[in-house]
């Protein structure tokens, strides 16, 4: 007679082993860190990331490590909190930035996006066949990058130069888990209302070296035809990115900044407007109107894709966003409205943040 219920606690933990191997557990390079390709800040999220030329706050860690010499305040915090997929995933991001002196700057970024108090009923099942939902536990599946960044300005005026070394942590409960490394290298070039910008993301290649611990799957992987996965690498290849954007006065107080930023990949073929065996060219465009430097209209378009339908002709999408910002004093606050997926009809994320300039108090004789 066939036994039902390690019948069931086999489907069981086949489900769990699919939902918790992710898909970094095979060897890829192309879509690696991909946590990493939202953005932070809802000001940036607000023109869709067109960034690399004009950030200028503690957001340039993420951004282009260059735009901290442009940060304000003798300290500058900035933080972010957002939800993705009906609050399934949650996003988190924190940064600190200081200048060392009017040539050097430093800052610090923590990312955390996560799925938390995932079902794990492993052990669901007791050695005796019986049910038990009091067996039942949760995990998380989380993604973690710090970055320590630092900038410095050269000789030539109006250029700056910045770099990251980031160091990336990923956890699936008790399961799997991988470390991290690489670097960025970011330079800003300002002239007249001309700014340029040129980040090289993971230049040296960010390698994730994965570890599994599948001792409570081994049997089902076995039993299932499965292989075991084994310890190896994830490796996320060099992007480059190019920016540029033109600051004009309207009148006395009114401001118009229109930016853009070309993503270059060189990891084959993508669904981007631009594109060949060689790279692949995503464009971002944005744009931010300023009064008075107390209240801030954004919108941007970027992510556009072709995408080929079941009738297989061939339609674009692009994720369109817009923003708002007010800054009173040495506290800004920032909002944006982006479609994540790109695609009409689909769940639209609300983004807020904040950034607080801390100032030393002068010295009194």
């Amino acid at each position: 007679m066939t036994n039902k219920p390690m019948q069931v606690k086999k489907i069981l933990l086949s489900l769990i082993a699919a939902a918790i191997v992710p898909g970094s557990l095979f060897a890829q390079e192309k879509y690696s860190n991909e946590f990493l390709s939202i953005g932070v800040g809802a000001k940036a999220l607000g023109m869709a990331g067109a960034q690399s030329a004009i950030v200028d706050d503690a957001t340039a860690g993420f951004w282009n490590p260059a735009g901290l010499l442009k940060v304000k305040g003798n300290i500058q915090l900035a933080a972010m909190h957002n939800e993705y997929f009906g609050g399934i995933g949650k996003y988190d991001y924190g940064s600190f930035a200081a200048p060392i002196d009017a040539t050097r700057a430093v800052g610090v970024s923590v990312i955390r996006f996560a799925i938390d108090d995932i079902i794990d009923s492993t052990d669901l099942i007791d050695k005796d066949g019986n049910i038990d939902y009091d067996r039942l536990k949760t995990f998380s599946s989380a993604d973690y990058a710090f970055l320590l960044s630092y900038a410095q300005a050269m000789k030539i005026k109006g250029l700056s130069i910045g770099g990251n070394v980031k160091i990336v942590h990923r956890k699936v409960g008790d399961f799997a888990k991988a470390w991290g490394f690489g670097l960025d290298f970011g330079a800003q070039y300002e002239t007249g209302k001309w700014k340029f910008g040129a980040m090289g993301k993971d230049i040296t290649s960010t390698f994730n070296a994965w570890t599994y611990n599948t001792e409570n799957l081994q049997d089902v992987f076995t039993q299932t035809g499965n292989e075991i996965p084994e310890n190896g690498l994830e490796v996320t290849l060099p992007k480059l990115i190019l920016g540029a954007s033109y600051k004009t006065n309207i009148t006395k107080k009114l401001t118009v900044t229109p930016s853009v930023d070309l993503d270059l990949t060189f990891d084959g073929k993508r669904n981007v407007p631009i594109k060949s065996d060689v790279v692949s060219v995503d464009p971002k465009v944005g744009m931010e109107i300023g009064y008075d430097d107390f209240l801030f209209l954004r919108a941007g378009v970027g992510n556009i894709q072709s995408v080929k339908n079941i009738d297989q002709s061939t339609s674009t999408t692009a994720q369109p966003s817009i923003g708002a910002g007010v800054k009173i004093k040495n506290v800004t606050i920032d909002y944006a409205l982006t479609n994540f997926t790109g695609s009409a009809g689909t769940l639209y994320s609300n983004v807020f943040s904040l950034k607080l300039n801390i100032m030393r108090k002068a010295a009194t004789k």
